[in-house]
């Protein structure tokens, strides 16, 4: 390597840390947002930790000519890193896995057998449980659902996922917009309480105490609202897949 690009690739590396840096306290804001919409056992540093190897991501990756300033840039990749680190280590026990699908499956069957929402008393009555044990369903599916609005078409959970991506990946981009369509078109189908449940949660980015404090019920009902709503989005998506 020539003296001079040795001289460029120090200044490149000075400048990158400079920029970390000067960047490092956005890591802390994203970071102190997330948990405050995420079950108990998250724990901050681990979203730290891994926000700043998202940052240091962006700073050896940002491209100027792209037009998106690094700021915006940046925050996506810190926002991605952490929840990406969350399902890594994806703690949800294989039951509440298994409930969620069969919960999904029996919407599903109600949905397409009625042509309505399903009913939770419906929904509790095809499982053969009482309402109790239902409401106990949806609260585990919430205590480790992770879901982003901003990236569902991620991770082995994500809405997105419930319906299968296509074999060529030229057919995969083409198709992504139409995808998030297809799930924008079925919240817009979600009964009221859901819906505005789920909009408050993703777009409004309120957490669950605060819903609750709007909506005038308990955080636990909100829980269990937001995961039934998830729930019921993921068969229907399945539905339209099928159409």
């Amino acid at each position: 390597m020539s003296l001079i690009m040795k001289k460029i690739d120090v200044y490149n590396q000075c400048e990158r840390q400079e920029t970390v840096e000067k960047h490092a306290p956005m890591v802390k804001r994203i970071a102190y947002h997330l948990k405050s919409r995420m079950p108990a056992n998250v724990q901050l540093d681990d979203l730290i930790q891994a926000g700043m190897v998202g940052l240091l991501e962006a700073a050896n990756n940002y491209d100027a000519s792209q037009g998106a300033s690094f700021e915006t840039y940046a925050g996506i990749r810190i926002r991605g890193a952490m929840l990406d680190d969350v399902r890594r280590n994806d703690w949800a026990p294989r039951s509440v896995h298994r409930n969620n699908r069969r919960v999904a499956d029996v919407v599903r069957k109600i949905e397409n057998e009625k042509g309505r929402d399903a009913r939770d008393t419906e929904i509790a009555e095809a499982l053969e449980i009482d309402i109790d044990e239902y409401n106990r369903i949806l609260q585990d599916a919430s205590g480790h659902k992770i879901l982003s609005f901003d990236d569902v078409g991620c991770g082995e959970e994500s809405l997105l996922n419930s319906v299968p991506n296509p074999q060529s990946e030229i057919l995969e981009v083409l198709q992504k917009d139409d995808m998030q369509s297809i799930v924008a078109r079925a919240i817009a189908s979600l009964p009221e309480r859901e819906r505005l449940v789920m909009a408050l949660y993703y777009d409004k980015e309120l957490n669950l105490r605060e819903i609750g404090a709007v909506i005038g019920v308990s955080e636990s009902r909100i829980s269990q609202i937001h995961s039934q709503a998830v729930i019921r989005l993921q068969a229907r998506l399945v539905n339209v897949n099928k159409e």
